[in-house]
């Protein structure tokens, strides 16, 4: 059995043209001509007796022997470019830059920021606040810890944790109005950091979808309807990671036992040619170890049991 390789341009042309679905796209990426994709894939094809994709429709589709090849040419590429980088980039000094959601960024990552500056004072942070995932394609950040569903193509993804959500108020919002059952939150303004489908899920785990909500303010992220509650404004939806120590200050109060799943999760992410750079890994880890090694503490409620009374109908629900 030979063990040559085929060769690295028509390689690069293969997985260029499955990745994006056409030659046209693909010579347009690799700043090559329309013919010299279709040639070098040809050539490919050749050199293995095979048929890479099968032709006729608008976008290419793998054969399956095709279908075999890529994510082993995918993966040789990303590992080069991690190792080119890692050359180009060899210590653990100089600028990183790091995007990250608003709301984590503010109340997790800030006051803990010191513990990575103190082991690694040769490290400049650039922190930009922001769940775009426009992001991970630029090149002016070199790491991410977004909020989404980590499918992310052409970039490297990892779970950092899963999340539940759960209502905080703040202690001097309750006092001058409880919230003794889930019915009492028709009282409150409810504040929103999506378009209101986090709060119908946790409403919907409460048997109580039928609330109605006479007054609601709708905010862009999570730390603005956090910052909201903060004071005093309303009750939001917060995580055990991003309003845990906010809770274990006092300064929010988890109201009701009942905690529903995230739609998503956060994620570490980036390019993957930025991945093995010792500036980056080293922020990666440190991410992981601070999160294992401080774990949020479960929220406080004022309540033992959740009463999940259902209200009558009042108003249009949302």
């Amino acid at each position: 059995m030979s063990n040559r390789l085929p060769p690295l341009n028509p390689l690069r042309a293969f997985e260029a043209t499955a990745r994006r679905g056409s030659v046209s796209a693909a010579a347009r990426e690799l700043n090559v001509t329309h013919g010299a994709v279709s040639h070098q894939i040809r050539a490919l094809e050749l050199s293995f007796n095979v048929s890479l994709f099968v032709r006729g429709g608008k976008r290419l589709k793998l054969t399956p022997q095709g279908a075999l090849l890529l994510p082993a040419v995918t993966h040789a590429f990303g590992e080069i470019a991690a190792a080119t980088a890692a050359m180009t980039r060899p210590t653990t000094s100089g600028q990183l830059r790091f995007a990250c959601v608003p709301a984590l960024l503010s109340f997790w990552m800030i006051p803990r920021l010191h513990e990575f500056t103190d082991q690694y004072p040769d490290i400049s942070l650039t922190l930009v606040a922001s769940n775009d995932l426009a992001q991970l394609h630029s090149p002016d950040i070199d790491l991410c810890l977004l909020y989404g569903n980590g499918d992310w193509p052409d970039h490297w993804s990892r779970l950092w944790s899963q999340l539940v959500l759960f209502p905080v108020v703040s202690p001097a919002l309750l006092n001058m109005q409880p919230l003794r059952t889930i019915r009492d939150l028709s009282d409150h303004v409810i504040l929103h950091a999506d378009d209101g489908r986090e709060w119908n899920t946790w409403l919907a785990a409460a048997d109580s979808e039928v609330i109605p909500r006479r007054r609601q303010h709708f905010m862009s992220d999570a730390r603005l309807s956090t910052e909201a509650a903060l004071h005093n404004q309303g009750v939001a939806l917060g995580d055990t990671i991003t309003v845990g120590g906010l809770i274990a200050k006092g300064e929010l109060i988890a109201p009701f036992d009942l905690t529903v799943p995230a739609n998503n999760a956060f994620y570490v992410a980036c390019r993957n040619d930025v991945r093995a750079a010792p500036i980056v890994k080293v922020f990666i880890d440190w991410l992981f170890s601070a999160l294992e090694s401080d774990p949020m503490p479960e929220p406080q409620h004022t309540a033992r049991t959740l009463i999940r009374a259902r209200a009558p109908f009042v108003g249009t629900p949302e």
